[in-house]
């Protein structure tokens, strides 16, 4: 970096920003968010309610973000909206008490809303990068999500130019923005490691308010190790894979595989690593986590396109102290390429999702606890699933010592109606959902993936309804009802 650029502090960079400004923050999880200057945001929030001031800003991200940005916002009771997606406990109570104004969007819509001029001004872009160069060239940390279009709408734009982020890591972005109706053209990605765009984000230099310096490592966490539930689930996702593989409906050569987060898509890929039928694969995905990494060292994943590097601190040191080997195999996309339904669909990924809640005729719920808390939010799911070359399904089938099924009459919440959904998948077996009747597929999701002390009940239940998906208006959510009287969904009455 020259020396052309302001150099300010956190809280001078902070003091910029304006009450009921629109904030837009760079990354896609923890990994590539900023860090300092959210931090030196809430700090200056705190001060102005102390002195009797308002002071909340909106915000726009990539998906979920850290602690610095979520967790010190809410906190700080500085919220004015939020969108798409978040994780932190202390966000998540402040939408669930409605402190903070919250709209869940797939995350594939949320730049070119913004582009739209749907969701209001992007007043300032906090972007945090490895370099910056005197022409405005702008090289992201380990995390994407909507850097591009934030950088190009925004009136400024801060950079936090954090040192833990080798400037050698540049070459492995692709920044590609599409351009908008009616002048859009198709999306040039026809393989994982396609590269139409640029390895960097290009700005006017003059919109750069300032650069603030960090040293702070991504605020990742690791996941929870493979249990035996989650490690039955993976086997069950690979076996089902091979029998596919056999029976001609997926190619010898395989497919893409797009994986949610979290530690049951951790389990899924690396049963899918270690099954020998399955051969060498490539990743088409939004976050690419810690499996993929060890699946790569294996040499059972050839190359992994995202929108973040959401690894452990420690795997993250593995690969920048390693860059010969992993740059040419890891490239990172703004989410608007990653989760884009017409390459989602172009390349035929093989797309595995975590449910929440699903009911017995393959309905979806990713978000809602009961239908009313909001848990995280859609995030790339439903991208991936409506488009997929096959969309799979996984949750473990009880949860709480079982007194919550993961599977019930009917979902309280809809994310993923039962038209996008092929395969549902629990520890206990595989409901093949394609091409049956609403009868048809409550009787294999029963009989394959519910948890035996939860069969009589939902078989019950099945029997009560009437007509081609045969509900019962008056009993359909007898398991939440007994879950929130009760404690216990055992304790359902039809």
């Amino acid at each position: 970096m020259s020396r052309k650029y302001a150099v300010m502090s956190p809280e001078e960079a902070a003091s910029h920003i304006n009450n009921d400004d629109n904030i837009g923050f760079s990354g896609f999880t923890a990994a590539g968010c900023p860090k300092a200057v959210p931090a030196a945001l809430a700090k200056r929030a705190e001060a102005e309610h102390a002195a009797g001031n308002p002071f909340k800003v909106g915000m726009f991200t990539g998906a979920s973000t850290g602690d610095s940005i979520d967790g010190n916002l809410a906190r700080a009771k500085a919220i004015k909206f939020r969108t798409p997606y978040q994780s932190s406990k202390d966000l998540r109570e402040a939408i669930n008490s409605t402190e903070a104004p919250y709209f869940d969007l797939h995350l594939s819509h949320l730049a070119q809303m913004l582009r739209y001029g749907f969701l209001g001004k992007v007043n300032c872009a906090i972007i945090e990068a490895s370099d910056l160069t005197d022409e405005g060239e702008i090289i992201p940390t380990s995390g994407v999500g909507i850097s591009p279009t934030i950088c190009s709408l925004a009136d400024k734009i801060i950079v936090e130019l954090n040192a833990k982020h080798p400037k050698e890591i540049r070459g492995m972005h692709d920044i590609y923005t599409p351009l908008d109706p009616p002048e859009r053209r198709e999306i040039p990605v026809y393989k994982p490691d396609d590269r139409p765009g640029r390895p960097y984000i290009k700005v006017d230099p003059s919109k750069i308010l300032c650069v603030v310096h960090t040293d702070l490592p991504n605020e990742g966490g690791s996941f929870t190790p493979v249990d035996e539930v989650t490690a039955q689930i993976g086997d069950n996702v690979a076996s089902f894979l091979v029998s596919e593989m056999k029976a001609g409906r997926i190619p010898q050569s395989f497919l893409p595989v797009q994986s949610g987060v979290g530690n049951i898509a951790n389990a899924v890929l690396g049963a899918m690593g270690d099954n020998a039928v399955i051969p060498q694969f490539n990743i088409y995905t939004e976050v690419i986590q810690d499996a993929v990494i060890d699946l790569m060292k294996k040499d059972r994943v050839k190359f992994a396109s995202g929108c973040s590097l959401t690894v452990s601190n420690p795997v993250m040191e593995e690969i920048y102290g390693n860059l010969n080997f992993f740059k040419d195999k890891l490239l990172l996309r703004p989410q608007e390429i990653s989760n884009n339904p017409e390459v989602i669909r172009r390349l035929g990924l093989i797309t595995i999702n975590t449910a929440l809640e699903a009911d017995i005729f393959g309905n979806i719920n990713s978000t809602h606890v009961t239908g009313t808390k909001m848990m995280n939010g859609i995030g790339g799911s439903g991208d991936f699933t409506r488009n997929g070359y096959l969309s799979i399904f996984v949750t473990p089938s009880v949860a709480k010592g079982d007194k919550i099924s993961a599977i019930v009459p009917m979902v309280a919440h809809a994310d993923h109606s039962e038209h996008s959904v092929s395969i549902l998948i629990t520890e206990y077996g595989v409901a093949d959902l394609r091409g049956k009747s609403p009868i048809q597929r409550a009787k294999i999701i029963i009989d394959k993936c519910v948890h035996p002390s939860y069969k009589a009940l939902l078989t019950d239940y099945l029997k009560i309804g009437k007509g081609h998906t045969p509900q019962n208006l008056k009993s359909c959510f007898a398991f939440h009802n007994a879950l929130n009287d009760t404690g216990d969904m055992h304790n359902a009455k039809f």
